[in-house]
């Protein structure tokens, strides 16, 4: 590890910063529209994006810096097991190309923003509409969160805001700058800043994983010598738990947990705000489609990615924090001003999502907290206000969570927001396709899964955590180890199945579906509001 402020990367990292900085408060004259004042111009473009746009946004959004450092570390940390990220984002996109089109045409026939706007609608039921409002606010925030984690690691490897004696303040005045830096655009901009930026990003982080992917090896001797020095790594026994420390592959006892890990991680990253609002940001249903096909070069990617896990070890990199170690390999391995245009992309891969998580969660305040509960009369003006300034307030937030606890936790609170986020699948996912579910049988399976998966994370136990140190617990009935999120999911679903029997034979009411089956498959060209009557409590589909 080089002493001191690496001149020439801080140079280099500063110059994108400002660049994307100027083009975040560009981004408010690009495709600017008549009336501003409305979310759809502020949280969603304007529902104008193209193809590549929306490719790069949605990029951009999913793959964040936090993914930039943390799969890596955690092949670094543990081997193969860290590798459930790319098989669970393989995964997604069959599973998207099913359901988001259909989200997106309901949507633009009926002008919903948010994923609760749609629930609301089709059940009718402002208390399941708010249950999936607070549930993706609160797994958004800690996700906001982590983006910082990516800054940090950069940051402390760059040798910027001094060393664990430094007065807090000027420790942290870095972040302190850049938050509120993204601040200032995303108000001015909303949407349109991270979806210019992000092609900034996206062409930083492409390039360095192609140099890296070539030029790290050629320096360390090629891939034999790395995954055999990895090899000889995991096999060293860690003397915290008496086991080695990984392995180039899973075991079997850990093959469930990688299984279920890698299936719950997919059914819920599109459960998440962020991913539906850049979705809805699209200007045609195709646009949707198509990007369910393309999208999947990120998972190549993803895959180059983490065998960087893999080079840290074979060239010797140590660090106390697995965070840092990717951060540490591009400082050690590039040239200054190289490392430099590797921590830029990973400094502005925070960025990007960072800004269409805070405009995702004030969309789901304003539309479903707000209007819904506060001020039922508010004007497309006063929504966009009031959206921005809780954009703020989720920044805010994010920034003291990181701020003032452990980096340790704030990753354990992000695995517990994922536990919670898949608990929405069945009244998003299920809503889309039919209206059969009883919409008190929805929020008894919701309240049943974000229990039980809160309660199943609450006992699970780190050497750093007594409470809350990881995702994984025994599946009842099975005995194996698997991810709580999916055990909570189960749950959820069979008994909201149970409950819809139940009470469908009681004949409780169902609420009023706002839908018609031609609006899931309506386009660009059919948009505006039905002008068909509500149906009560009829299916659809």
């Amino acid at each position: 590890m080089k002493d001191g402020v690496n001149g020439v990367a801080l140079a280099v990292f500063v110059f994108f910063f400002l660049a994307v900085t100027v083009m975040g408060f560009l981004a408010s004259k690009w495709r600017r529209a008549e009336n501003e004042n409305s979310l759809d111009e502020w949280g969603l473009g304007g529902r104008s994006f193209g193809t590549w746009v929306t490719w790069f946004l949605l990029g951009g959004d999913l793959y964040t810096a936090y993914t930039f450092v943390a799969v890596p570390a955690a092949i670094y940390a543990a081997g193969a097991a860290g590798f459930f990220a790319v098989p669970y984002t393989i995964l997604v996109y069959p599973l998207i190309f099913t359901f988001l089109p259909r989200l997106w045409s309901v949507s633009h026939k009926h002008g919903y923003v948010t994923t609760s706007d749609f629930v609301r609608g089709r059940f009718g039921s402002k208390g399941l509409s708010l249950a999936v409002a607070v549930t993706g606010i609160l797994a958004t925030m800690p996700y906001i969160a982590l983006q910082l984690v990516g800054i940090q690691a950069v940051l402390d490897v760059m040798g910027v805001g001094g060393g664990e004696d430094t007065h807090w303040f000027i420790k942290d005045l870095p972040i302190l700058i850049a938050f509120g830096v993204l601040a200032a655009y995303t108000y001015s901009s909303g949407l349109r800043a991270p979806a210019l930026i992000a092609f900034v990003k996206d062409t930083l982080i492409y390039i360095v994983i192609a140099v890296a992917i070539i030029y790290i090896p050629i320096k360390l001797g090629g891939f034999d010598e790395i995954f055999a020095k990895a090899g000889e790594a995991y096999a060293t026994i860690n003397p915290a738990t008496e086991k080695p420390r990984g392995s180039l592959v899973p075991g079997e006892a850990s093959q469930w947990t990688y299984a279920t890990l890698a299936l719950g991680s997919a059914l819920a990253l599109f459960m998440y705000p962020h991913s539906i609002t850049a979705t809805l940001s699209s200007k045609s249903r195709e646009v949707i489609r198509r990007n369910t096909t393309i999208l999947p070069l990120y998972s190549l990617m993803l895959g180059l990615l983490a065998l960087l896990g893999f080079m840290a070890i074979a060239a010797g990199v140590k660090v106390s924090n697995g965070q840092l170690a990717i951060p540490q390999l591009f400082e050690d391995m590039f040239p200054d001003w190289f490392a430099g245009v590797a921590f830029a992309a990973i400094g502005i891969g925070a960025l990007v999502p960072a800004a269409i998580m805070s405009i995702a969660a004030a969309n789901l305040f304003t539309r479903n907290i707000y209007k819904d509960f506060i001020k039922k009369d508010a004007t497309p003006a006063q929504e966009t206000k009031v959206s921005k300034l809780v954009s703020l307030l989720v920044k805010v937030g994010a920034l003291a969570f990181v701020l003032t606890m452990d980096k340790t936790v704030a990753i354990n609170f992000q695995l517990l927001g994922g536990i919670w986020i898949l608990q929405t699948f069945p009244a998003l996912v299920g809503g889309l396709f039919t209206r059969w579910f009883h919409r008190w049988a929805l929020i008894a399976g919701w309240a049943v899964g974000m229990i039980y998966g809160t309660a199943a994370a609450y006992g699970v136990a780190s050497p750093t955590q007594k409470h809350f140190g990881g995702s994984s617990a025994e599946i009842p009935g099975i005995g194996e180890i698997g991810y709580i999120g999916l055990t909570a999911f189960v749950l959820n679903l069979v008994v909201t199945v149970v409950l819809t029997f139940v009470l469908r034979a009681a004949k409780a009411p169902e609420g009023v579906d706002e839908t018609s089956p031609s609006d899931y498959t309506a386009d660009a060209g059919d948009a505006g509001v039905s002008t068909e009557l509500p149906k009560v409590g009829a299916s659809t589909h």
